[in-house]
């Protein structure tokens, strides 16, 4: 994300504090994430990804090729991406990487969008840098 970016959103979130409180943004980030996930598990389930129990280890082999392939979408120099041509194919990667992990999810049964949202407070009060030099 740029700088400029970054700032942006950063005095849009600023504003927006007045109108709607952390709850209640945690509580639409958790359905929003929710209703995504129960999307992936059923795309990946009605393309056969599900006809057989998966090993957990396969799984995130997998989860990891999709960070492998963002890394090569940088080492190519990030392309529009071939199928969504719209995106870079670091983004697209990036979302295969998340997708991956909401088909996970659903599978699971395991609650990412809390599991975030608890890591984002964690994050929130440590120290800079989590007191480390690099």
């Amino acid at each position: 994300m740029t700088k400029n970016l970054y700032s942006r959103l950063k005095a849009i979130f600023a504003e927006c504090d007045d109108l709607v409180n952390e709850e209640s943004a945690a509580a639409n980030f958790r359905l929003a994430f929710d209703a995504q996930i129960v999307k992936a598990y059923a795309i990946a389930k009605d393309h056969g990804w599900h006809e057989a129990p998966r090993n957990d280890g396969e799984v995130l082999a997998l989860i990891h090729c999709e960070v492998s392939e963002a890394l090569q979408a940088l080492r190519d120099g990030n392309p529009p991406d071939h199928h969504c041509p719209k995106f870079s194919s670091l983004e697209v990667e990036l979302a295969d990487v998340i997708i991956r992990i909401m088909d996970y999810a659903g599978e699971k049964d395991l609650d990412i969008a809390g599991a975030i949202l608890a890591k984002m407070e964690v994050n929130r009060n440590r120290p800079y840098k989590h007191g480390r030099k690099f």
